[in-house]
């Protein structure tokens, strides 16, 4: 993925045409002291060739450099820049190419060159006519787009399935009763789908993020050629209307040079690795203490200890929200202060986005799965969702329902709570010890010890919190439609933006068959 040399049209090649198959071999080739159909013999050669080549990890783009270099030519003809019969043997090379393989190119910088290098060498010098009016800038940029697209609709539908998966614990475990935590300290009861449901929303901002990602990047930006446009009456919307483009980068040097779309979808990708790293923590923390057994699909042994069930899967998933924190501090940094318009930096970008949509989408997937298919403990959750006093909360809310001032009520209750600390005894007893000291009155003349009572029941405390967003069964049913709801309009978006692609493709090769 390299820059364009100093020509940008029809005219490339001329200068480096002589007559007969031996030129074209020349042309085509990129070793030694052979030219090379963009560096000519001056920079075909010398230590540095490896160093600049991006040949072997732009397989990723490979497929897509064939689209673009397909929509490219029949804009070309169609706008009566290259003969139609020309514009034929051009596609007919380009089949043949992606039949053959990426492994079948001949050696050159990039991709790019390499396809034009192998047309060149199945047709001769016409060849180089498929890059009439074209940059690699553009050129590069658009398959860049074309590829990440793709990618960005795999990790929307790996969030998707993990909403999914969410959801289906949270309808199962609305009354599930769990010890929740702050610090990792008993904090209040609440409920499996509670946590579940608070997952579900973190991952629905993810996919949101995502969404909007792949508006910015389903731009095109061919035909902006090496920075500063063409001479040549070509028509962008047309290639990007045959490429599924939604429309075109209309600046042409922001359309060749800029990588924000890149930097943007990798800090959304690391945004939702951050979550599935939350998500995986809980887990891990809950499979230690008995609440849940993840599958065996999602588990390990130990090598020496065979008694051992380990939450393996997770970790790894834990891990790759450092993985991609670093890909974004990476991608960051090279795109930093990088001067308009292109720069040799730029290959080195773009693989910070692929390792990022690859790592985080499989993570995804896999945290989808393991909670699709964790058992979780009711009996456990809770016997431990009662510990460490978890619902002080609650009676310190029913006094202050029942006149005390907040601040007194909470006064009664934290006095309780080092009363328990410190002697035996049932909750009960220590709150109306603690009301007797800080009151001077009984408790039962403030509140009903029924109520009282009822309040320090982890079942009865979930239940009591039904205000909006809370635990409660009632206030959670309307979480789960609401969730389901946007879950379903988020699959909508993602079988258009999918459908548009594949139609897309299917009208380019429609015109590609009219030339081949």
């Amino acid at each position: 993925m390299t820059e364009e040399s100093a020509h940008d049209g029809a005219g490339d090649l001329e200068p480096a045409i002589a007559s007969g198959a031996e030129s074209d071999r020349r042309i085509a080739t990129d070793g030694g002291d052979d030219e090379s159909v963009v560096r000519r013999d001056r920079f075909s050669g010398g230590p540095a060739r490896s160093f600049l080549s991006s040949l072997a990890a732009d397989e990723r783009i490979f497929e897509a450099d064939l689209e673009v270099d397909r929509a490219h030519v029949v804009m070309l003809a169609e706008q009566g820049i290259v003969d139609g019969d020309v514009a034929g043997e051009v596609l007919t090379a380009l089949d043949a190419i992606e039949v053959d393989g990426h492994d079948s190119l001949p050696d050159g910088e990039d991709v790019h060159e390499a396809i034009e290098t192998s047309v060149i060498e199945r047709i001769g010098a016409n060849g180089g006519k498929m890059h009439t009016a074209r940059s690699r800038n553009d050129e590069v940029a658009a398959c860049i787009r074309y590829r990440l697209r793709e990618d960005v609709l795999a990790a929307i539908e790996a969030t998707i399935a993990l909403r999914g998966a969410l959801l289906e614990a949270a309808t199962a475990h609305t009354e599930t009763i769990m010890p929740g935590y702050t610090h990792l300290q008993p904090a209040q009861p609440t409920t499996v789908a509670h946590w579940a449901c608070s997952y579900e929303s973190a991952v629905r901002r993810d996919t949101a993020r995502l969404l909007d990602a792949y508006g910015r990047i389903n731009e095109s930006p061919l035909g902006a050629a090496a920075f500063a446009g063409t001479t040549f009456d070509i028509d962008r919307e047309r290639t990007a209307e045959l490429l599924g483009f939604d429309g075109v980068v209309e600046n042409s040097m922001d359309a060749s040079s800029s990588r924000d779309f890149l930097l943007e979808t990798t800090q959304a990708l690391s945004t939702h690795a951050t979550t599935l790293s939350g998500l995986a923590e809980d887990v891990i923390v809950f499979a230690n203490r008995g609440f849940v057994s993840l599958s065996d699909d999602y588990s390990s042994t130990s090598s020496i200890m065979p008694q051992k069930k380990n939450p393996d899967t997770l970790e790894l998933v834990r891990a790759v929200a450092g993985d991609a924190a670093g890909e974004v501090q990476g991608l960051t940094t090279t795109l930093k202060g990088l001067p308009r318009a292109y720069n040799r930096d730029l290959q080195r970008a773009t693989p910070h986005a692929w390792e990022t949509a690859d790592a985080v989408t499989e993570a995804s997937s896999v945290a989808a799965g393991a909670v699709a298919t964790a058992e979780w403990n009711d009996e456990a959750l809770a016997a431990e969702a009662g510990e460490g006093f978890s619902t002080a909360t609650g009676v310190a809310d029913l006094l202050a329902a029942n006149g005390l001032p907040f601040r007194t009520a909470h006064e009664i209750v934290a006095s309780a709570a080092e009363r328990l600390e410190d002697a035996d005894g049932s909750d009960l007893d220590a709150i109306a010890a603690a009301a007797r000291a800080v009151l001077e009155a009984p408790l039962e003349s403030v509140v009903d010890l029924e109520a009282v009572e009822a309040a320090l029941d982890p079942a009865e405390s979930v239940a009591s919190r039904d205000s909006r967003g809370g635990p409660a069964p009632e206030a959670i049913d309307p979480q789960l439609a609401d969730a389901r709801e946007i879950l379903a309009k988020d699959e909508t978006t993602l079988e258009t933006r999918t459908e548009a692609l594949e139609a897309a493709h299917a009208a380019l090769r429609t015109e590609v068959n009219d030339y081949v």
